[in-house]
């Protein structure tokens, strides 16, 4: 028996509880580990509240990262051996290996054996952002040395994963956050420059930030309708990735606009990297690589025991936190 984080209707944080059930063998490509730490995301808050692009078969399972020690392998996990430190990178499906427990069966393919100078916090808070960032920044957009990258959302683990990505390849990250309550922090954190979506000179800003050319590169996990505003941000036969929906609003399309500027306005999942296996693999070892150089740290919000989920999914919601929101097993290192 292990212990499970489970939800039998849609709702809000305390429709979530903690159930105990059997855990299965893994198949012959599947690993099963010892979960020491989980990384939170606002993918599996929409999951739960029936906002999110899989449904739920309740009672259902949720969680996409994870980092453990494996406790049995498959027959064709070969990779793998019991007591290897594992991290995940997300599987296809929310639920179908929910990493919100003591003990999870997930696929070999997508574990990885992380650097060792990650603790298992750091290392649940991998793997998601990370891929998610690279995947848009470098193998979609390609983005360029000098270039200017418009970075929404800047202050949640992926924004942050693309500042530190950014600056890696030597372009000019431009945060973006609802207020200036973390300005500071994100100029401490790599950005060149910090403006809120709220300031009412947003475009001004960005025409001189940009000397007037405006960002060739913008990445957005909100929608809705400051969505116009990026485009007009946008350099002509600039790229616009929309990685998500947090805003709960319509998102216009100012056709006439992308027209003028010949813009791409591109719908982006990290699914369609991990879905290809050389993909996958060229993005496992970049992200490793610069774990290794000190190049990429994943920053950290706070941590939450186990017995805290319904907390830390309403700390999620705030949106007040600065990194990742990590929850932990037994005592984590």
């Amino acid at each position: 028996m292990t212990r499970v984080v489970r939800f039998s209707q849609y709702g809000g944080p305390e429709v979530l509880r903690i159930d105990d059930i059997e855990v299965p063998a893994p198949g012959p490509d599947e690993v099963r580990i010892s979960v020491k730490a989980i990384g939170l995301n606002r993918a599996e808050s929409m999951f739960r509240s029936g906002q999110y692009l899989e449904q739920a078969e309740f009672p259902s399972r949720l969680g996409y990262e994870a980092a453990g020690i494996v406790e049995a392998v498959g027959a064709r996990a070969g990779e793998f051996a019991v007591g290897d430190i594992v991290s995940l990178v997300p599987p296809i499906s929310i639920a179908q290996w929910g990493t919100y427990a003591e003990l999870a069966v997930l696929p070999a393919a997508m574990l990885v054996k992380h650097p060792a100078s990650l603790s298992f916090a750091e290392a649940s808070a991998v793997w998601m952002q990370y891929v998610t960032a690279w995947g848009a920044l470098i193998q979609v957009a390609a983005l360029q040395p000098g270039e200017f990258v418009l970075i929404t959302a800047a202050s949640s683990s992926v924004g942050l994963a693309a500042i530190q990505i950014a600056n890696q390849v030597g372009a000019i990250p431009i945060a973006v956050s609802r207020t200036a309550a973390k300005h500071e922090q994100l100029l401490a954190a790599g950005a060149a420059h910090v403006l809120t979506s709220e300031q009412a000179d947003f475009n001004r800003q960005v025409e001189r930030i940009t000397s007037g050319q405006g960002a060739r590169v913008i990445f957005d996990p909100v929608g809705g309708p400051f969505l116009e505003q990026l485009v007009d941000a946008a350099a002509r036969g600039g790229i616009i990735l929309v990685y998500g929906a947090l805003s709960s609003e319509p998102s216009p399309f100012p056709l006439f606009k992308v027209l003028s500027k010949s813009l791409t306005l591109r719908g982006y999942l990290l699914h369609e990297i991990t879905s290809r296996p050389e993909l996958l693999e060229a993005g496992k070892a970049y992200v490793i690589a610069g774990l290794e150089a000190g190049t990429l740290r994943p920053v950290i919000a706070r941590t939450f025991a186990f017995e805290q989920i319904v907390d830390a999914h309403r700390y999620l919601e705030a949106g007040d936190q600065f990194g990742k929101v990590v929850v932990t097993l037994e005592s984590v290192s």
